[in-house]
């Protein structure tokens, strides 16, 4: 059985918490994080830049959030942030808003026993690279046992750089409860730092790395605690499923929405006047500023019958900064 983070992250269901972009204790040739975020002190909800603690409350909102991924940089490293976000989770959302932190450092009792006590059920390690294979006997797996003392579930969550079957004996002796493998992958962030250590994109995919996936599950997979969670699940599975909640619970009457999890409307620069005349009922467009926007089906139909020269069909991603996806002009 899964953790219920990793279960409520496969439903789309946990907000995506970023609360710090610094992390002092290594440059790791794989990390992610694109130049917005890194080393910064800025706070995002999912895409929001969070500016109001109602932000981060909001977006969960919008996304009827189960639960909150509280993700870095390296949180902490900012632990009165990173405390009182999930005080603020908590105090809102109730106990069964289910919380887990990511971390590359160990970070000592005190900081699981604050953590524990501002709210977080789950915290997942992330232990050096260059360690993997002696964390035995380390402050490593000391971490894993003062964390669970302290309430908290403890696991490893790692890249798929290569198999270790350390990680496979911390699952058998009881220090960590589960250990996820994310499929290696590519990014904005780190691409020119792993071609240089030389990785190489799989053929036909946009950022899994080849070469790695198959030796984990060879020595890894087979162990009934070790989640590898491919990138096309994330892409396919977390990422469209949180598009979805967002999306049923953001879309109006008239929008139309998609396997995708995105928002599909009409635009046209029509005098809206022309759509009361037209007796279009109320509930099948709106007016904007300078724009109408209107069911995509009936802008077509308005079109093809002559009412309107021009428009647009727009197809939107429910998100907080409503990147567009496509559009396609109606002439």
């Amino acid at each position: 059985m899964i953790s219920k983070g990793c279960e409520q992250c496969s439903k789309g269901g946990k907000m995506v918490l970023f609360v710090y972009g610094y992390c002092d204790q290594r440059d790791c040739f794989y990390c992610p994080l694109g130049e917005n975020r890194k080393n910064v002190t800025d706070v995002y909800a999912n895409e929001r830049l969070v500016e109001s603690d109602e932000d981060v409350i909001e977006e969960a909102k919008r996304m009827s959030a189960l639960g909150t991924s509280i993700t870095g940089g390296e949180p902490q490293e900012a632990m009165e942030k990173t405390c009182r976000y999930l005080r603020l989770l908590k105090d809102e959302f109730g106990e069964d808003h289910h919380t887990h932190l990511y971390t590359g450092i160990p970070g000592g009792r005190e900081n699981m026993r604050r953590l524990s006590e501002a709210g977080l059920d789950e915290i997942r390690f992330h232990p050096p690279v260059e360690q993997w294979g002696d964390l035995h006997g380390t402050e490593w797996e000391e971490i894993l046992y003062i964390a669970r003392e302290e309430g908290l579930t403890p696991a490893f969550e790692i890249p798929g750089i290569r198999a270790e079957e350390e990680f496979l004996e911390f699952l058998d002796e009881g220090a960590a409860e589960f250990c996820n493998v994310n499929e290696f992958e590519m990014s904005d962030g780190n691409y020119r730092r792993m071609q240089e250590q030389g990785f190489e994109l799989q053929e036909g995919h946009m950022s899994a790395v080849e070469g790695s996936k198959e030796a984990i599950l060879d020595v890894m997979g087979d162990h009934e605690r070790v989640y590898f969670c491919t990138s096309v699940f994330k892409d396919a599975a977390q990422h469209r499923n949180r598009l979805k909640r967002m999306a049923r619970n953001l879309r109006r009457p008239f929008d139309e929405v998609t396997d995708d999890g995105t928002l599909v409307y009409g635009k046209t620069y029509a005098d809206p006047d022309l759509f009361e005349a037209l007796d279009v009922p109320e509930e099948f467009y709106t007016v904007k500023s300078d724009h109408v926007e209107v069911a995509w089906w009936l802008l077509e139909e308005m079109i093809e019958e002559g009412d309107l020269d021009d428009g647009e069909v727009v197809e939107q991603y429910p998100t907080y900064d409503g990147t567009v996806v496509e559009r396609t002009p109606l002439a």
